[in-house]
């Protein structure tokens, strides 16, 4: 059976992974009004948008 809450064992792993530099949240576009925006740069690009073409950024 699979569960979608994180289990005890997943904070320890976001912890260790955390303690080391390492980000263990799950990044997406963030959205400005009808359009997706980059987290890393700011770039705006339409809806469907796979990566950014500004930085090359791509979502988790």
């Amino acid at each position: 059976m699979s569960s979608s809450a994180p289990s005890p064992d997943d904070d320890v792993l976001d912890e260790f992974l955390s303690d080391r530099g390492h980000e263990t949240e799950i990044v997406r576009w963030e959205r400005s009004y009808n359009k997706l925006q980059c987290p890393e740069c700011g770039a705006l690009h339409p809806e469907g948008t796979a990566r950014c073409d500004v930085c090359d950024w791509r979502p988790t």
